[in-house]
C-alpha cells in the first residue's frame, strides 16, 4: 500500500507545478510585452448592463500569482472571475491584494460564496439546510477578502434544473445581495443542463448574467444538429438582455489523461468566440503565456481552418476526451443514482486541469454513503460521450483519501 507521499508522487493525479507561477514580472515576458499601442481587442456588450469588455476575461481560480493578475489588468484585461471556492478563500485574497490599489472604476470582479453541503448537486437546488443569514455572512466575507465594498457580479452556482431558479429562498437572498449594494448585478453559473437553466434565469426575472459551460465538444457539432438546445437557449437569453459569459471553454484541456495530447488551446477559444451571442468568457489563466495567448486572440479572433481540424480528436482512440457534457442520462442508468456527471467533473480537473485540490472539492460535495461501484461487476451506463464510467469512477475516487491539508 502507498504511503501519502507516495501517492502524490507516482500517481498521474500529481498537480504539476508549472502553472503556478511567483515572484515578480519575467524580465523576457515585460520585454515583448512593454508596448501595447495599436493593438485592437475585440470587445462585447454585457448584455443590458451596456458595460463593453474584452471578449476574454480572467479566470483566476488555477493561480496564485498576484503579479500575473497585475499584467493582465495592465494589458486591458477587465474583467476578473474568482470565487471563495478556489483554494479555500484565498483566490479571492490573492486578487483582493491586486486590486487595493487600482481605482475601483478601472476593473469588475465576479465571484461566487456558498457552503456547498447546502446544495443537491444533481438538481442544483437548495436544500432544507440553506441559512439566508449565514449566506449573506459569507457574501460578506467575501468582499472583505477581495477589499471592495461591492462586487459587480454575483453569482448562484451549480445552477441546473428549472426549479433551481425558481428556488424562494436563494432567489430572495440573490436579491438581498443587489439590493443591499453587495454586488451590482447577479448572475448564475450552469454547466449542467444549461438550456434549462438559462431559460429559467431569463424568466425568473432577477439575473442579468448567465454563465455558462460552452465548447466545441457539445455533443452534436461534429453532426449537423449543432448543439440547437443550447444555443437556441444562448439566444433566447442574449435577445432577453442578460449577458453571456463562457466557461469551460478549453474542454477538459486534454485530450487523454497521460496529458500527451492538449487540445489546441487557442482554436477552442476562437471557436468560442464565433457566436456573437457570447460577450465574454473567462478561461483560465495561470501562466505568462496563457495571457500572450489570450492578448492575441482577442486581437485576431478568426478561426483558421487548419484550427478547426485542430478541434477534431487526434484518434478514435482519444474520441472521448475529458469532458463530461454534463447531460445527466447517466444517472437513471444507474443502480445507485450516483451523481456520475459531478465525478466526471472531478476526474477532468484532476486530469485536465492538473488541479488535485478542486477535484477532492468537487468529488467530496456530492452525497454518497457508498460506492455502488464496487459491487458491480460490470456497468450498465452507456455514456453520450462514449467514456468508461466504471473504470473513471473507481480512478478518481483515489483522490478523496488524500487529507485536504496535504493538497492545499
Amino acid at each position: 500500500m502507498q504511503n501519502r507521499r507516495d501517492f502524490l508522487r507516482n500517481s498521474l493525479l500529481t498537480v504539476s507545478g508549472a502553472g503556478l507561477v511567483s515572484g515578480s514580472l519575467p524580465q523576457s515576458w515585460l520585454a515583448r510585452n512593454s508596448i501595447r499601442d495599436n493593438v485592437k481587442i475585440l470587445c462585447r456588450t454585457l448584455g443590458k448592463t451596456g458595460i463593453r469588455l474584452p471578449v476574454i476575461s480572467m479566470g483566476t481560480g488555477n493561480t496564485d500569482n498576484p503579479k500575473l493578475v497585475q499584467a493582465a489588468l495592465d494589458k486591458g484585461v477587465q474583467l476578473l472571475a474568482t470565487s471563495e471556492a478556489y483554494q479555500n478563500g484565498n483566490n479571492e485574497t490573492m486578487v483582493g491584494s491586486v486590486l487595493r490599489d487600482r481605482p475601483r472604476d478601472s476593473y469588475m470582479i465576479m465571484t461566487s460564496s456558498v457552503d456547498i453541503n447546502w446544495i443537491d448537486t444533481k438538481t442544483g437546488l437548495f436544500k432544507d439546510n440553506f441559512d439566508p443569514k449565514a449566506f449573506m455572512q459569507r457574501v460578506d466575507e467575501s468582499l472583505k477578502r477581495l477589499q471592495v465594498d461591492y462586487v459587480d457580479i454575483f453569482i448562484q452556482p451549480f445552477a441546473a434544473t428549472r426549479e433551481s431558479l425558481y428556488h424562494k429562498p436563494i432567489r430572495k437572498a440573490m436579491e438581498a445581495v443587489k439590493k443591499s449594494g453587495k454586488a451590482k448585478f447577479l448572475g448564475i453559473a450552469t454547466h449542467r443542463m444549461e438550456h434549462e437553466a438559462i431559460r429559467a434565469a431569463v424568466d425568473v426575472g432577477i439575473h442579468d448574467i448567465v454563465m455558462t459551460a460552452y465548447n466545441f465538444r457539445r455533443k452534436g457539432w461534429y453532426s449537423e444538429q449543432k448543439g440547437e438546445e443550447l444555443d437556441e437557449a444562448i439566444q433566447y437569453a442574449a435577445e432577453s438582455g442578460l449577458g453571456i459569459i463562457a466557461m469551460k471553454t478549453m474542454a477538459g484541456v486534454y485530450w487523454d489523461k497521460e496529458r500527451t495530447k492538449p487540445i489546441n488551446a487557442t482554436a477552442a477559444l476562437k471557436w468560442v468566440l464565433q457566436n456573437e451571442n457570447i460577450h465574454t468568457t473567462v478561461p483560465d489563466c495561470s501562466t505568462y503565456d496563457h495571457l500572450d495567448q489570450d492578448l492575441a486572440i482577442m486581437a485576431n479572433p478568426e478561426l483558421t481552418e487548419e484550427e478547426k481540424q485542430d478541434l477534431k480528436p487526434p484518434s478514435e482512440d482519444l474520441s472521448s476526451g475529458l469532458y463530461c457534457q454534463q447531460c445527466n442520462k447517466c444517472i437513471p442508468q444507474c443502480p445507485g443514482a450516483l451523481d456520475i456527471p459531478t465525478i466526471m467533473r472531478s476526474y477532468m480537473y484532476a486530469y485536465g486541469y492538473k488541479n488535485l485540490e478542486f477535484a477532492r472539492k468537487t468529488l467530496c460535495s456530492i452525497d454518497r454513503h457508498s460506492l455502488p461501484c464496487y459491487n458491480c461487476s460490470s456497468c450498465n451506463v452507456k455514456c453520450q460521450m462514449d467514456f468508461d464510467v466504471r473504470s473513471r469512477i473507481l480512478d478518481i475516487v483515489r483522490v478523496q483519501d488524500i487529507p485536504e491539508d496535504f493538497i492545499v
